[in-house]
């Protein structure tokens, strides 16, 4: 069975309990009498029973309107709170968002802003995964991330991205090696020089070997999973590396020196994806303006300069 009531009939039910006068329960819902009547009357009609006792002095609950009562008051307390609930998303005083990044990305340029977005609306839970790309497309396609912040790759297709920043790429090498007196690098500058590789399924070292593809370089042996541990290679003296700007706070701890490539070279796009034609929360789109302010062309993330 359908039933067709509005809120306005409940509330009118609750004007007239309240006041037992149907005069004074039409004024308080800005209505006349006879129609307010009329939505009385369709209110019992909609509930197959008499809700009121009527005389010419006063107006009472029947024993069905007491129980109807119960259920008119519940449904006004869950419909209000819904509409609270929902103020509160809106005014970004409540809601989740959940980010999916590049570990480069979730280590130094994301917690400023995540640290900002709490101070602007701390009733808004926040997610970080940090993961390669792969995993971070499928945390988006099962739903459990709302955007991605990561380098271009093969498996794109099914989603919206866009371009958020470019990020150039530095030669990191140690304090005493002939190119650390460099102010800049050119790729053909690495011939004959070992390089300390990250690992094939990275984006970086996707970017690295378009890079590379015409330089003599040495390849050093070394192909590893994690920058920390490229840092300490290039420590040790083993070769020295290829690595984009976001990911260079890894690397001044120590005494190492980056040299930035000349601008016209390659840079490694980072974009931001989000699932194909699904409009995001406003949670979630105030986090991508925050990002896009912090991390954007015109952001606020660090540079960094030769040593």
């Amino acid at each position: 069975m359908t039933t067709n009531i509005s809120t306005r009939l409940l509330y009118a039910f609750v004007a007239l309990e309240e006041s037992r006068h149907f005069t004074r329960a039409a004024q308080r819902c800005h209505t006349s009498q006879p129609a307010f009547s009329a939505m009385i009357q369709k209110l019992e009609a909609a509930a197959g029973a008499r809700l009121f006792e009527r005389d010419t002095r006063n107006v009472t609950l029947t024993p069905e309107g007491e129980l109807f009562s119960e259920v008119v008051r519940s449904l006004i307390a869950e419909i209000e709170s819904a509409f609270d609930n929902m103020a509160d998303h809106v005014a970004r005083r409540r809601g989740r968002v959940s980010i999916a990044a590049l570990p480069s990305l979730a280590a130094r340029a994301l917690p400023a802003v995540i640290a900002q977005y709490r101070r602007l609306y701390p009733g808004v839970s926040v997610t970080l995964h940090d993961a390669l790309s792969d995993q971070c497309l499928a945390l988006l396609r099962e739903r459990k991330a709302d955007l991605v912040l990561t380098a271009p790759g093969a498996n794109f297709v099914e989603f919206e991205s866009r371009t958020l920043c470019s990020d150039p790429f530095y030669v990191v090498c140690r304090r005493d090696h002939p190119l650390a007196k460099k102010r800049r690098l050119h790729a053909g500058d690495l011939a004959g020089y070992d390089i300390i590789h990250l690992a094939r399924a990275s984006s970086v070292r996707q970017h690295v070997d378009i890079l590379l593809r015409d330089v003599a370089a040495m390849h050093s042996g070394f192909e590893v999973e994690h920058l920390a541990t490229v840092a300490g290679l290039v420590e040790q003296g083993l070769g020295v590396s290829l690595v984009p700007e976001l990911t260079l706070f890894q690397f001044r701890q120590l005494d190492l020196v980056a040299v930035p490539l000349q601008a016209h070279e390659q840079t490694r796009p980072i974009l931001i994806v989000q699932r194909k034609g699904q409009t995001l929360s406003i949670a979630a789109q105030a986090m991508v303006e925050l990002i896009e302010q912090y991390i954007g062309p015109t952001g606020a993330r660090p540079k960094y300069q030769h040593i």
